[in-house]
C-alpha cells in the first residue's frame, strides 16, 4: 500500500487531527458526515459548516465528522489502494454514516457532489440507494432552488439549521430501527416545513397552465435571536493555510439595504444583531481558544452593524494588547468611518459601487452617490490607505455603454482624488474588477434575462483597453463560467440529467477557473435537449417560477414591487429607516422596528 504522504500534495487536507477537534470516541447513536463539495482550504473557511459541526458534536450520542472534495492526486491514491472516500476525523467510509450532508454554497460545486458520492461508493441518484446507504441531504443557500439537483438528494433543508437540525437528529435517534428510510422521509416531510423531500413530490407543478400543487410549499427556517442561537466559541485550527485563515466572528445576519441584484440580501433577511457585549465576548473567546493573531468581523455588510463603533472601542485596544490584526470586510461606501481603522494596520480597501452611474445605481438600489464614494475614499487616503479595489457588475438590467464608461470615469477620478488629498500620486494602486450579473431567484431581478455574450464582450473590451492606458488593473469574470452558473441557478428539473452528464464528461472543481471547462456543460445541455434560451431568458412578471414553492419569507408581491420600482429608477430606503413591507414583519419578525413610514408605491 502506498503511503499517503508520498502520493499527494498537501496531505494535511485528508487526515484531520486539527486543534479543537471534538471528541470522536464518545458513545453515539447517530453519525453525521458534514461535506463541502470543494477543497479543504475552501470548506474549512465556511462559517455555517463550522457552526453545525460544533452544534452536532455538542449533542448527546451524536458524532459529526467532515469530508471535503479531494484533488486528482488523492482520487488516484484511493483508487490505487482500493479505498473509499472517508471522513477526516476517523477515516470512516462515508457510506457507513447515518447522514451525509452537503453544504452547498455555490452552484458550480454541483459536479463535485457527484464526484464525492462516486468516490464514496454511494449511488448518485436517490432512487438507486436502498436501506444500506445513508440519507444524502443538502443545506446552504443553493437550496432556495433545489430543482436542478432534485433527483440526487433524499431531502433538502432550507434555511438556518441551529434550531431544527438538532430536533431532526433527536427524532432520528428515537425512531432509528423502527422506521424504514422511506417512512422517516415521510415523517420529516410532515413534521418540518423547512424540509423538502423530492421523492414525495414527484411533481411540484401540474397542468399546461402551471399550478403549484397543494402541500408542496417549503418554508425557510429562520433563527430569531443571535444572542441565544448556538454559537461555538472555538473553531478548528487547520494544519495548513486555508482561504480565510483567521478567527471569524459573525456580528449579525441579514442585510437591510435591499440591493436588488443581491440574492443573499433577500434570502438571509431579516437583520438580527448580536449585542455589543455578546459580540465582544465571542471575539475574545475565539482568539483565546485558537491562538490566531488575526480576527475578522463578518456579516453581509459589517459597517451596518449598529453597535460597530462601541464594539471597536472595546476591540481595538484589546486587539492591540493581544497583537491581533482586526479585519472589517464587507464595508459599504456609505458606512465606512476612519475611526473603524484608526490604530489598526492598514491594508487594501475594497469597495463595491457596483454600477458606474447614479442612474444605474438607483435601478439596482445601491443607495450610494459619487459624493459618498469620494468622501469615503478621501477619508481612507488620509488614514494611510494606498490600495483601492473597486467591484462592479456588467450586464445589469437597463445597463448602457454610458454606464460602463462611468466605471472608467470613477476609476480615473480615484487617482485624481488621491493626488488632490495627498499632494502626489505615488504608491497608489487602483484595481477594477467586473463580474457578470446573474439574475438569481428571490431577487427583484429574477424575471430579467441573462446578458448576451456580445454585450458582455464589448463592455469588457472597452474597460480593458481604456483602464490599461491609465495604469489601472482590470479583471473580469469569464463569460462561459457565468452562463453555466446562471443555468444552474435558474433551471429546474430538466437540468438534472445534464448536470450528471457534464460530470461524466469530466466536470470537476468547476468553481476553480483552472479546472472549469464550458464544453463539458454545453455538450451535456445539447445531449439532454436543455433549452438554454428558455432558462436564461426573461420571465413574465406574473408567471409561476420554478422556485416559487420555496417560501423565503419575502413575498413575491414585494419582489414584483421592487422590480417595477427598479424599472422606474426609484430607490427603496434601508429597512432600518422604515418598514418597506417585504412580508417578514407580518410573520412576526422585525418586531423591534419602530418607524411609522410606509413605502410609496
Amino acid at each position: 500500500m502506498t503511503k499517503l504522504t508520498d502520493s499527494v500534495q498537501k496531505p494535511y487536507r485528508y487526515f484531520g487531527g486539527e486543534y479543537n477537534t471534538p471528541d470522536m470516541a464518545k458513545p453515539c447513536d447517530v453519525r453525521f458526515c458534514m461535506c463541502v463539495a470543494d477543497s479543504y482550504e475552501v470548506g474549512m473557511s465556511n462559517l455555517g459548516v463550522r457552526i453545525l459541526y460544533y452544534l452536532f458534536n455538542s449533542m448527546d450520542k451524536v458524532v459529526c465528522e467532515r469530508c471535503f472534495a479531494p484533488f486528482a492526486d488523492y482520487e488516484q491514491y484511493l483508487k490505487q489502494n482500493n479505498q473509499l472516500l472517508c471522513s477526516l476525523e476517523t477515516q470512516t467510509p462515508l457510506k457507513n454514516f447515518d447522514f451525509v450532508g452537503f453544504s452547498i454554497q455555490f452552484e458550480l460545486c454541483y459536479s463535485n457532489i457527484f464526484y464525492m458520492l462516486e468516490l464514496a461508493g454511494i449511488p448518485v441518484c436517490a432512487e438507486d440507494r436502498d436501506e444500506s446507504f445513508p440519507f444524502i441531504v443538502a443545506g446552504g443557500p443553493c437550496t432556495v432552488n433545489p430543482e436542478p439537483i432534485y433527483k440526487f438528494f433524499d431531502f433538502f433543508f432550507v434555511g438556518e439549521g441551529e434550531t431544527y437540525w438538532p430536533q431532526i437528529l433527536e427524532d432520528y435517534k428515537r425512531l432509528k430501527g423502527t422506521m424504514s428510510k422511506k417512512q422517516f422521509l415521510q415523517y420529516v416531510d410532515e413534521h418540518y416545513s423547512c424540509i423538502y423531500v423530492p421523492s414525495l413530490h414527484n411533481s411540484v407543478y401540474r397542468g399546461d397552465k402551471v399550478e403549484l400543487l397543494p402541500n408542496t410549499v417549503v418554508t425557510r427556517a429562520i433563527e430569531r435571536d443571535m444572542n441565544t442561537t448556538f454559537t461555538p466559541n472555538k473553531q478548528l485550527v487547520p494544519n495548513m493555510e486555508i482561504v480565510h485563515d483567521r478567527a471569524v466572528a459573525e456580528l449579525f445576519r441579514g442585510c437591510s439595504n435591499g440591493c436588488r441584484f443581491c440574492q443573499a440580501g433577500f434570502i438571509y433577511r431579516p437583520v438580527r444583531e448580536r449585542s455589543v457585549d455578546n459580540a465582544f465576548d465571542l471575539c475574545a473567546s475565539l482568539l483565546a481558544n485558537t491562538g490566531y493573531d488575526e480576527l475578522s468581523l463578518n456579516s453581509l455588510s459589517t459597517g451596518d452593524y449598529s453597535g460597530l463603533m462601541p464594539l471597536l472601542d472595546k476591540l481595538l485596544p484589546f486587539a492591540e494588547q493581544q497583537h491581533v490584526q482586526l479585519n472589517l470586510p464587507s464595508l459599504r461606501l456609505d458606512s465606512f468611518k476612519g475611526e473603524m481603522v484608526s490604530g489598526n494596520r492598514k491594508s487594501s480597501l475594497t469597495f463595491a459601487p457596483e454600477a458606474g452611474t447614479q442612474r444605474l445605481r438607483d435601478v439596482i438600489n445601491k443607495n450610494i452617490t459619487e459624493e459618498n464614494i469620494f468622501k469615503t475614499l478621501a477619508q481612507a487616503f488620509r488614514e494611510g490607505y494606498t490600495s483601492v479595489k473597486l467591484y462592479f457588475m456588467l450586464g445589469l438590467p437597463t445597463e448602457t455603454m454610458e454606464d460602463v464608461e462611468g466605471i472608467y470615469n470613477i476609476a480615473c477620478k480615484v487617482k485624481s482624488l488621491y493626488r488632490h488629498v495627498m499632494g502626489h500620486g505615488k504608491n497608489l494602486r487602483v484595481s477594477v474588477s467586473c463580474s457578470t450579473f446573474i439574475p438569481k431567484p428571490f431577487t427583484p431581478f429574477q424575471w430579467c434575462a441573462f446578458a448576451s455574450r456580445e454585450d458582455i464582450d464589448a463592455k469588457q473590451k472597452y474597460l480593458y483597453e481604456n483602464l490599461k492606458k491609465k495604469g489601472i488593473a482590470f479583471s473580469y469574470n469569464d463569460y462561459e463560467t457565468s452562463i453555466v452558473e446562471a443555468m444552474l441557478a435558474r433551471g429546474g428539473r430538466s437540468l438534472a440529467d445534464s448536470l450528471y452528464q457534464a460530470y461524466k464528461n469530466g466536470a470537476r472543481f468547476c468553481a476553480w477557473s483552472e479546472f472549469f471547462n464550458y464544453g463539458y456543460y454545453k455538450s451535456a445541455f445539447d445531449a439532454c435537449d436543455v433549452d438554454m434560451e428558455q432558462v436564461l431568458g426573461a420571465k413574465d412578471l406574473n408567471e409561476i417560477l420554478l422556485w416559487d414553492f420555496i417560501d423565503i419569507g419575502v413575498s413575491k408581491k414585494y419582489l414584483q414591487l421592487e422590480y417595477n420600482r427598479a424599472m422606474q429608477g426609484k430607490t427603496t430606503p434601508s429597512c432600518t429607516n422604515q418598514c418597506n413591507g417585504c412580508g417578514l414583519k407580518a410573520q412576526g419578525f422585525c418586531t423591534e422596528w419602530q418607524g411609522n413610514k410606509k413605502l410609496e408605491v
